[in-house]
């Protein structure tokens, strides 16, 4: 089945490569959730996301020439996502956030199921005191992941939330798997230590 998906990419790569605009237009229907899952993560104005959006697609058409099949051919578009998020908030000039100060230094990525955008001042928001416990740390954690180092919070998201390997997320960010793992390993180790510093072993279920 998976022979199958490549062979079917392959066909439609390559009638997109003799000019068959039609297929292309298939190609971004099927990748459009991808993209923009990507650009949502950046970027919170709508606007912006929709003019990351027709740039990606964009850098797809010129570059697909250049495709050679050594990869998936998603884990390749996320990478152009990717990287066209990066210099495009650098021309930006956006101003990023860390530990709720400003810090220019750093970029961070954007939110999943609560996890802030790029471009969006960190929210101080106390949760209301009803909040059920698991609910409160898992808030809690949400705001932790958002404070960490750019790379380790770009890599704990893309491993732990979107379910990508280690080696799609090597090729995607362009390190090496080692560092990929350290980062891992170092994220995790931050947020448990984080954790058990506001919660204990009994509230944390460990």
């Amino acid at each position: 089945m998976a022979m199958e998906s490549v062979d079917n990419e392959t066909i439609l790569i390559k009638k997109i490569l003799a000019g068959n605009l039609h297929e292309f237009r298939i190609l971004v229907r099927k990748y459009k959730k991808l993209v923009y899952h990507i650009v949502v993560r950046f970027v919170s104005n709508k606007a912006d996301q929709e003019e990351l959006g027709q740039e990606i697609f964009i850098k797809i058409y010129e570059n697909l020439p250049s495709f050679q099949f050594k990869s998936k051919l998603s884990t390749w578009i996320d990478k152009i996502a990717y990287h066209t998020c990066l210099n495009y908030l650098r021309k930006k000039k956006t101003i990023f956030y860390e530990n709720g100060k400003l810090n220019k230094k750093h970029e961070y990525d954007t939110k999943k199921s609560g996890f802030m955008a790029i471009d969006e001042i960190p929210s101080h928001t106390v949760l209301p005191d009803d909040i059920i416990q698991q609910d409160q740390i898992s808030s809690f954690l949400q705001k932790e992941i958002n404070r960490l180092p750019f790379h380790y919070r770009q890599v704990i998201t893309l491993y732990h939330l979107d379910d990508m390997s280690q080696q799609e997320i090597a090729e995607i960010m362009d390190l090496p798997i080692g560092t990929v793992k350290s980062y891992i390993f170092r994220a995790r180790r931050l947020l448990k230590d984080r954790l058990l510093a506001k919660y204990s072993k009994e509230e944390l279920c460990l």
